[in-house]
């Protein structure tokens, strides 16, 4: 399973403004963190704002800021949103499915099941649980993802 960049950027935007919670944050300082694209992340700060994730502020000295608590923001829900679908082969796409397999294929029915445990994985866990242990209570720590990192 591949998640697409617009589900990633809105991961890390989402851990960015945790580890801000202090202040308004805006998205150049999201892009120039995780060098991606600021016209790309400005669409995926528009949906997570749509969806209630985060609050923006206009003006001068304006940002953005997370709109709900971390421990009130599930991942498995955020993926969904984010995603377009979750076709992990052709014959999962009925329109498009031209596999002569499909009709006798077990392997369709084996990919759903894997599909499904990875979203019950992902339900189980909210934005809280994305963030590092703190060593000391209250104390925040910045986010970072690097690519290509060991899990």
């Amino acid at each position: 399973m591949r998640l697409t960049s617009f589900t990633d950027y809105s991961l890390r935007t989402l851990l960015y403004l945790c580890a801000h919670r202090d202040q308004l944050v805006t998205i150049q300082d999201i892009a120039d963190m995780h060098t991606i694209s600021k016209n790309h992340l400005m669409k995926v700060v528009y949906q997570l704002g749509q969806s209630g994730l985060v609050e923006t502020v206009r003006g001068r000295n304006g940002g953005l800021r997370l709109a709900k608590d971390p421990k009130d923001i599930n991942i498995g829900a955020l993926v969904r949103m984010t995603e377009t679908d979750f076709f992990m082969a052709e014959c999962f796409d009925r329109e498009h499915d031209t596999c002569p397999l499909t009709p006798n294929c077990a392997l369709k029915h084996t990919l759903n099941d894997a599909t499904r445990a990875f979203l019950a994985v992902l339900d189980r866990q909210t934005l809280q649980d994305m963030l590092p242990q703190q060593a000391e209570a209250g104390a925040a720590k910045p986010v970072r993802i690097v690519r290509g990192a060991a899990a």
